[in-house]
């Protein structure tokens, strides 16, 4: 209800209150709900990250015995489930002592991120992945859902191909940083989330409302800064009309981005069109103090020779991209980074 009302005496709701007052209070009990969540997620977190400190100690100076460091955990879960509830199963004793190992140092843990984060961050043996989706995870607050998602779609490992081992680990450290429209663009993209088969006959229509539909999934998966502003967005030149498939802006680099969709292989005339929309956003769209525009092309098929000879050698406005439909596994996306490399070897 909007605004509040109040019988004083009788406790009947006649009485108006400021609808302003009552959404300031609201604010101020939701904030401190959300500090208090905070605050036990941490301790809780800390008690878990002491309690895996503990086992692998007694661990270390007991008995020299197989079998031993389980059986302290099977006892442990017994006296420890009777007096404080199932969550203290020999599982998740386990992932305890785990999470020891593999943190160490208590004063890296962050408020921000809840056990179930630590969980699915334990299961990465890559030290540079594991620190780069804890440090993403607290900069853009993402659910645990949403982390299981990145990892599962090999965020790291996408970015991660085109930088040498000291980009990586400044990637690993910093997380992904926008600086350049290079950082920005992925290759490839992955749209799992669409629910479309690999190999069905689906339009570039399709494939685009497919994507409105899923509209949260597809920025989180473009990445930092992403505010959608319109799909099929008509331009007209000389009486002709051309329609853009989405066009995002990001607030970290100040600029419009153009994405185009292509569901066949990728053609000279595509960046050429995009070229074009591109430069009408910069000529007639853009304000003085925006950054040049952003156009991506979306395939299905890129041809990497295509892309290299259209394109100038000092681009940093176009883009090619390949999308997927299906999560990739990280042979694959070295094999495929592996096989353009040859391609372009072999034209030069």
């Amino acid at each position: 209800m909007d605004q509040l009302k109040f019988n004083e005496t009788h406790g009947n709701l006649i009485k108006e209150v400021n609808p302003s007052l009552y959404s300031q209070i609201r604010q101020i009990l939701l904030d401190a709900q959300n500090t208090v969540a905070r605050a036990i997620n941490l301790v809780m977190v800390q008690a878990y990250f002491e309690i895996g400190r503990l086992i692998i100690e007694e661990e270390q100076h007991g008995e020299a015995r197989a079998g031993y460091g389980e059986e302290i955990l099977e006892t442990l879960s017994r006296r420890l489930k009777i007096e404080f509830g199932k969550g203290f199963s020999v599982r998740n004793l386990r992932n305890m002592r785990t999470f020891y190992v593999t943190f160490k140092n208590r004063q890296t843990l962050s408020a921000k991120l809840s056990w179930s984060h630590y969980i699915l961050l334990m299961r990465l043996d890559n030290e540079h992945a594991r620190n780069f989706y804890m440090k993403e995870s607290e900069t853009e607050n993402w659910s645990v859902r949403e982390m299981d998602r990145q990892i599962n779609s090999l965020l790291f490992e996408r970015l991660s191909l085109s930088r040498d081992k000291a980009q990586v680990k400044v990637l690993a450290e910093q997380g992904q940083v926008l600086e350049s429209p290079r950082d920005l663009v992925k290759d490839p993209y992955v749209l799992e989330f669409l629910g479309l088969q690999e190999h069905a006959a689906y339009t570039e229509k399709e494939l685009e409302t497919a994507l409105i539909d899923n509209l949260q999934s597809f920025i989180l998966e473009l990445g930092k800064g992403f505010t959608f502003v319109a799909r099929q967005k008509r331009i007209t030149l000389d009486a002709e009309h051309f329609y853009i498939d989405l066009v995002f802006y990001n607030r970290l680099l100040h600029c419009f981005v153009l994405i185009d969709l292509k569901i066949g292989k990728l053609m000279h005339q595509d960046l050429g069109q995009l070229q074009m929309y591109v430069n009408y956003y910069d000529r007639e769209v853009k304000t003085k103090d925006e950054e040049r525009t952003i156009g991506i092309v979306l395939c299905h098929d890129k041809k990497e020779t295509i892309a290299r000879y259209t394109l100038p050698e000092n681009n940093t406005q176009i883009f090619a991209s390949k999308y997927k439909l299906y999560l990739p596994t990280e042979d694959e996306l070295i094999r495929e980074v592996d096989e353009v490399a040859k391609r372009i070897e072999g034209v030069e």
